[in-house]
Protein backbone atom coordinates (compact mmCIF):
# COMPACT_ATOMS: atom_id res chain seq x y z
CA UNK A 1 0.00 0.00 0.00
CA UNK A 2 2.90 2.26 0.44
CA UNK A 3 3.55 4.70 3.31
CA UNK A 4 4.08 7.78 0.99
CA UNK A 5 2.36 11.71 1.16
CA UNK A 6 -1.08 10.63 -0.81
CA UNK A 7 0.38 8.99 -4.08
CA UNK A 8 -0.83 5.32 -3.00
CA UNK A 9 -4.55 4.29 -4.14
CA UNK A 10 -6.78 3.60 -0.89
CA UNK A 11 -9.40 1.42 -3.57
CA UNK A 12 -9.80 0.42 -7.03
CA UNK A 13 -11.88 3.37 -8.77
CA UNK A 14 -15.47 3.29 -9.66
CA UNK A 15 -17.49 5.03 -12.12
CA UNK A 16 -20.17 7.20 -10.52
CA UNK A 17 -23.62 7.74 -12.24
CA UNK A 18 -22.60 9.90 -14.80
CA UNK A 19 -19.20 7.87 -16.18
CA UNK A 20 -21.44 5.56 -17.58
CA UNK A 21 -23.07 8.49 -20.45
CA UNK A 22 -19.67 9.69 -21.91
CA UNK A 23 -20.79 8.87 -24.85
CA UNK A 24 -23.82 10.73 -24.90
CA UNK A 25 -22.59 13.89 -22.88
CA UNK A 26 -19.55 13.67 -26.38
CA UNK A 27 -22.38 13.79 -28.77
CA UNK A 28 -24.79 16.25 -27.24
CA UNK A 29 -21.66 18.60 -26.93
CA UNK A 30 -20.84 18.36 -31.06
CA UNK A 31 -24.43 18.67 -31.79
CA UNK A 32 -24.49 21.97 -29.83
CA UNK A 33 -21.57 24.07 -30.29
CA UNK A 34 -22.41 23.15 -34.58
CA UNK A 35 -26.09 24.90 -33.54
CA UNK A 36 -24.69 27.28 -31.17
CA UNK A 37 -22.42 29.00 -33.91
CA UNK A 38 -24.91 28.75 -36.96
CA UNK A 39 -27.50 30.85 -34.01
CA UNK A 40 -25.07 33.27 -33.05
CA UNK A 41 -24.56 34.14 -36.25
CA UNK A 42 -28.17 34.42 -37.92
CA UNK A 43 -29.04 36.28 -34.39
CA UNK A 44 -26.31 39.36 -34.55
CA UNK A 45 -26.65 39.42 -38.68
CA UNK A 46 -30.79 39.43 -38.27
CA UNK A 47 -30.91 41.12 -34.61
CA UNK A 48 -33.23 38.42 -33.34
CA UNK A 49 -33.24 38.56 -29.52
CA UNK A 50 -34.89 35.10 -29.67
CA UNK A 51 -32.12 34.09 -31.49
CA UNK A 52 -29.11 35.18 -29.93
CA UNK A 53 -31.17 34.29 -26.32
CA UNK A 54 -31.29 30.09 -27.71
CA UNK A 55 -27.58 30.93 -29.04
CA UNK A 56 -26.60 31.90 -25.49
CA UNK A 57 -28.64 29.14 -23.79
CA UNK A 58 -27.13 26.78 -26.14
CA UNK A 59 -23.90 28.71 -25.01
CA UNK A 60 -24.36 27.48 -21.53
CA UNK A 61 -25.02 24.19 -22.63
CA UNK A 62 -22.19 23.73 -24.63
CA UNK A 63 -19.91 24.81 -21.53
CA UNK A 64 -22.01 22.99 -19.54
CA UNK A 65 -21.92 19.62 -21.20
CA UNK A 66 -17.92 20.51 -21.72
CA UNK A 67 -17.84 21.47 -17.41
CA UNK A 68 -19.38 17.68 -17.02
CA UNK A 69 -17.46 15.95 -19.16
CA UNK A 70 -14.21 17.36 -17.38
CA UNK A 71 -16.04 16.82 -14.14
CA UNK A 72 -16.28 12.66 -15.26
CA UNK A 73 -13.04 12.67 -16.62
CA UNK A 74 -11.60 14.17 -13.23
CA UNK A 75 -13.34 11.92 -11.09
CA UNK A 76 -12.44 8.79 -13.29
CA UNK A 77 -8.81 9.38 -13.51
CA UNK A 78 -8.10 10.83 -10.01
CA UNK A 79 -9.20 7.44 -7.54
CA UNK A 80 -8.74 7.55 -3.42
CA UNK A 81 -5.39 8.67 -2.56
CA UNK A 82 -3.79 9.21 1.05
CA UNK A 83 -4.47 12.94 0.42
CA UNK A 84 -7.72 12.78 -1.13
CA UNK A 85 -9.47 10.01 0.39
CA UNK A 86 -12.31 10.43 -1.55
CA UNK A 87 -10.87 11.43 -4.48
CA UNK A 88 -12.63 14.25 -7.12
CA UNK A 89 -16.05 12.42 -7.53
CA UNK A 90 -17.52 16.15 -5.91
CA UNK A 91 -16.15 17.53 -9.30
CA UNK A 92 -19.07 16.56 -10.81
CA UNK A 93 -21.58 18.36 -8.02
CA UNK A 94 -19.52 21.44 -8.49
CA UNK A 95 -19.87 21.28 -12.04
CA UNK A 96 -23.86 21.11 -12.03
CA UNK A 97 -23.41 24.20 -9.37
CA UNK A 98 -21.79 26.25 -11.71
CA UNK A 99 -24.31 24.98 -14.80
CA UNK A 100 -27.13 26.44 -12.49
CA UNK A 101 -25.10 29.70 -11.88
CA UNK A 102 -24.30 29.90 -15.44
CA UNK A 103 -27.79 29.64 -16.74
CA UNK A 104 -29.30 31.72 -14.17
CA UNK A 105 -27.15 34.47 -15.76
CA UNK A 106 -28.14 34.18 -19.10
CA UNK A 107 -32.13 33.81 -18.67
CA UNK A 108 -31.70 37.07 -16.11
CA UNK A 109 -29.89 38.84 -19.21
CA UNK A 110 -32.30 37.80 -21.65
CA UNK A 111 -35.16 39.20 -19.89
CA UNK A 112 -33.14 42.43 -18.96
CA UNK A 113 -32.38 42.61 -22.59
CA UNK A 114 -36.02 42.46 -23.97
CA UNK A 115 -37.41 44.33 -21.61
CA UNK A 116 -35.02 47.32 -23.16
CA UNK A 117 -36.28 46.36 -26.24
CA UNK A 118 -40.09 46.38 -25.56
CA UNK A 119 -40.39 49.81 -26.58
CA UNK A 120 -38.45 50.06 -29.78
CA UNK A 121 -38.22 46.67 -31.23
CA UNK A 122 -36.05 45.96 -34.48
CA UNK A 123 -36.99 44.80 -37.36
CA UNK A 124 -36.01 41.08 -37.56
CA UNK A 125 -36.30 39.21 -40.80
CA UNK A 126 -38.13 36.06 -40.14
CA UNK A 127 -37.11 33.42 -42.46
CA UNK A 128 -33.47 33.04 -41.45
CA UNK A 129 -34.71 32.72 -37.85
CA UNK A 130 -37.37 29.65 -38.89
CA UNK A 131 -34.62 27.61 -40.79
CA UNK A 132 -32.05 27.94 -38.18
CA UNK A 133 -34.44 27.32 -35.41
CA UNK A 134 -35.44 24.46 -37.07
CA UNK A 135 -31.99 23.43 -37.28
CA UNK A 136 -31.80 23.60 -33.80
CA UNK A 137 -34.75 22.00 -32.96
CA UNK A 138 -33.84 18.75 -34.53
CA UNK A 139 -30.13 19.21 -32.95
CA UNK A 140 -31.93 19.66 -29.17
CA UNK A 141 -34.12 17.10 -30.08
CA UNK A 142 -31.30 13.95 -30.99
CA UNK A 143 -29.53 15.82 -28.06
CA UNK A 144 -32.27 15.83 -25.13
CA UNK A 145 -33.15 11.37 -26.41
CA UNK A 146 -29.08 10.96 -25.94
CA UNK A 147 -28.89 12.41 -21.96
CA UNK A 148 -32.56 11.37 -21.23
CA UNK A 149 -31.55 8.42 -19.27
CA UNK A 150 -28.38 9.59 -17.71
CA UNK A 151 -30.38 12.52 -16.29
CA UNK A 152 -32.51 10.36 -13.77
CA UNK A 153 -29.53 8.90 -12.78
CA UNK A 154 -26.96 11.44 -12.71
CA UNK A 155 -26.94 15.00 -11.42
CA UNK A 156 -23.80 16.24 -12.98
CA UNK A 157 -25.91 14.79 -16.28
CA UNK A 158 -28.86 16.29 -15.14
CA UNK A 159 -27.36 19.46 -15.52
CA UNK A 160 -26.89 19.19 -18.91
CA UNK A 161 -29.81 17.40 -20.07
CA UNK A 162 -31.92 20.32 -18.26
CA UNK A 163 -29.93 22.96 -20.65
CA UNK A 164 -31.03 20.78 -23.57
CA UNK A 165 -34.43 21.35 -22.45
CA UNK A 166 -34.22 24.67 -22.50
CA UNK A 167 -33.29 24.83 -25.40
CA UNK A 168 -35.35 22.59 -27.17
CA UNK A 169 -37.90 24.74 -25.52
CA UNK A 170 -36.28 27.99 -26.84
CA UNK A 171 -35.86 26.33 -30.43
CA UNK A 172 -40.29 25.78 -30.03
CA UNK A 173 -40.39 29.26 -29.12
CA UNK A 174 -37.90 31.07 -31.54
CA UNK A 175 -39.51 28.99 -34.50
CA UNK A 176 -42.82 30.57 -33.33
CA UNK A 177 -41.79 33.60 -33.21
CA UNK A 178 -39.82 33.13 -36.92
CA UNK A 179 -43.60 32.22 -38.00
CA UNK A 180 -45.47 35.47 -36.47
CA UNK A 181 -42.54 37.52 -37.85
CA UNK A 182 -43.17 36.02 -41.10
CA UNK A 183 -46.67 36.28 -41.73
CA UNK A 184 -48.26 39.03 -39.47
CA UNK A 185 -44.82 41.23 -39.46
CA UNK A 186 -45.40 41.80 -35.68
CA UNK A 187 -42.02 42.74 -34.53
CA UNK A 188 -42.87 42.29 -30.56
CA UNK A 189 -42.78 38.37 -30.54
CA UNK A 190 -39.18 38.23 -30.99
CA UNK A 191 -38.32 40.10 -27.66
CA UNK A 192 -41.54 38.46 -25.77
CA UNK A 193 -40.24 34.99 -26.82
CA UNK A 194 -37.15 35.80 -25.56
CA UNK A 195 -38.94 37.06 -21.97
CA UNK A 196 -40.86 33.34 -22.36
CA UNK A 197 -37.30 31.60 -22.84
CA UNK A 198 -35.52 33.27 -19.70
CA UNK A 199 -38.48 32.75 -17.81
CA UNK A 200 -39.43 28.82 -18.52
CA UNK A 201 -35.36 28.18 -17.62
CA UNK A 202 -35.43 30.02 -14.56
CA UNK A 203 -37.18 27.43 -12.39
CA UNK A 204 -35.34 24.29 -13.23
CA UNK A 205 -32.08 26.62 -12.59
CA UNK A 206 -33.24 26.82 -8.71
CA UNK A 207 -34.03 22.81 -8.80
CA UNK A 208 -30.81 22.38 -10.08
CA UNK A 209 -28.66 24.80 -7.98
CA UNK A 210 -30.89 23.23 -4.69
CA UNK A 211 -29.87 19.88 -5.24
CA UNK A 212 -26.51 20.15 -6.13
CA UNK A 213 -26.13 22.19 -2.79
CA UNK A 214 -28.05 19.65 -1.03
CA UNK A 215 -25.11 17.48 -2.10
CA UNK A 216 -22.27 20.01 -0.92
CA UNK A 217 -23.90 20.77 2.35
CA UNK A 218 -23.58 16.82 3.10
CA UNK A 219 -27.75 16.48 3.30
CA UNK A 220 -29.18 13.17 3.51
CA UNK A 221 -30.08 12.17 -0.26
CA UNK A 222 -34.00 12.96 -0.73
CA UNK A 223 -34.52 9.24 -1.71
CA UNK A 224 -33.58 7.83 2.46
CA UNK A 225 -35.46 8.29 4.82
CA UNK A 226 -32.93 8.43 7.54
CA UNK A 227 -35.48 8.38 10.45
CA UNK A 228 -36.81 4.79 9.07
CA UNK A 229 -32.93 3.54 8.26
CA UNK A 230 -32.39 4.52 12.16
CA UNK A 231 -35.53 2.22 13.24
CA UNK A 232 -34.22 -0.66 10.71
CA UNK A 233 -30.92 -0.65 12.39
CA UNK A 234 -32.30 -0.59 16.15
CA UNK A 235 -34.05 -3.20 14.86
CA UNK A 236 -31.10 -5.85 14.56
CA UNK A 237 -31.17 -8.97 16.47
CA UNK A 238 -28.21 -7.55 19.12
CA UNK A 239 -28.31 -4.29 18.35
CA UNK A 240 -29.46 -1.92 21.48
CA UNK A 241 -28.89 1.86 20.11
CA UNK A 242 -27.67 3.18 17.19
CA UNK A 243 -26.00 6.53 17.30
CA UNK A 244 -23.81 9.00 15.21
CA UNK A 245 -25.35 7.76 12.34
CA UNK A 246 -24.87 9.86 8.93
CA UNK A 247 -25.70 9.81 5.55
CA UNK A 248 -24.78 11.07 2.64
CA UNK A 249 -24.02 11.72 -1.14
CA UNK A 250 -20.51 11.80 -2.69
CA UNK A 251 -21.97 12.27 -6.33
CA UNK A 252 -24.62 10.76 -8.00
CA UNK A 253 -25.68 7.01 -7.35
CA UNK A 254 -22.27 6.90 -4.68
CA UNK A 255 -24.61 7.73 -1.44
CA UNK A 256 -22.17 7.45 1.58
CA UNK A 257 -22.88 5.92 5.45
CA UNK A 258 -21.42 5.75 8.99
CA UNK A 259 -22.87 4.63 12.05
CA UNK A 260 -22.31 3.13 15.63
CA UNK A 261 -23.69 0.32 16.23
CA UNK A 262 -23.97 -0.50 20.52
CA UNK A 263 -24.64 -4.11 21.26
CA UNK A 264 -24.39 -6.24 24.62
CA UNK A 265 -21.66 -8.14 26.39
CA UNK A 266 -22.21 -11.51 24.57
CA UNK A 267 -23.60 -10.42 21.36
CA UNK A 268 -21.48 -11.86 18.01
CA UNK A 269 -20.61 -8.75 16.70
CA UNK A 270 -19.40 -9.95 13.08
CA UNK A 271 -23.39 -11.13 12.74
CA UNK A 272 -24.28 -8.17 13.97
CA UNK A 273 -21.78 -6.26 11.10
CA UNK A 274 -23.15 -8.79 8.52
CA UNK A 275 -27.15 -8.35 9.40
CA UNK A 276 -26.35 -4.26 8.76
CA UNK A 277 -24.26 -4.07 5.84
CA UNK A 278 -27.08 -6.26 4.33
CA UNK A 279 -29.82 -4.60 5.30
CA UNK A 280 -27.91 -1.25 4.26
CA UNK A 281 -26.88 -2.64 0.90
CA UNK A 282 -30.55 -4.76 -0.07
CA UNK A 283 -33.34 -2.15 1.36
CA UNK A 284 -31.45 1.45 0.84
CA UNK A 285 -28.57 0.69 -1.83
CA UNK A 286 -26.15 2.16 0.83
CA UNK A 287 -23.13 -0.20 -0.47
CA UNK A 288 -20.03 1.83 0.68
CA UNK A 289 -21.04 2.18 5.05
CA UNK A 290 -18.53 2.74 7.76
CA UNK A 291 -20.07 0.54 10.93
CA UNK A 292 -18.73 0.17 14.20
CA UNK A 293 -19.68 -1.80 16.67
CA UNK A 294 -19.24 -1.49 19.71
CA UNK A 295 -19.87 -2.32 23.23
CA UNK A 296 -21.86 -0.49 26.02
CA UNK A 297 -18.62 1.26 27.60
CA UNK A 298 -17.56 2.43 24.26
CA UNK A 299 -21.22 4.48 23.21
CA UNK A 300 -21.01 5.76 26.69
CA UNK A 301 -17.63 7.56 25.25
CA UNK A 302 -19.73 9.07 22.55
CA UNK A 303 -21.92 10.27 24.14
CA UNK A 304 -19.62 12.70 25.76
CA UNK A 305 -18.05 14.03 22.41
CA UNK A 306 -19.28 17.40 21.49
CA UNK A 307 -20.14 17.23 17.90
Amino acid sequence: MGHGHGHGHLSPRTDSASGRYIPALVAALVIGATVMVAEFTVGFATSSLALISDAAHMFTDVLGIGMALVAVQLARRSGPTFTRTFGMYRAEVLAALANAILLFGVAGYVVYEAITRITDPPEVPGLPVLVVASIGLVANLIAFLLLRRGAQESLNVRGAYLEVLSDLIGSVGVLISGVVTLTTGWHYADPLVGVAIGVFVLPRTVVLARRALRILFQHAPHNIDVEALHNDLCALSGVEDVHDLHVWTLTSGMEVASAHLTVGADVDTAHVLASAQHLLSSRYAIEHATLQVEPRESARRCAQLTW
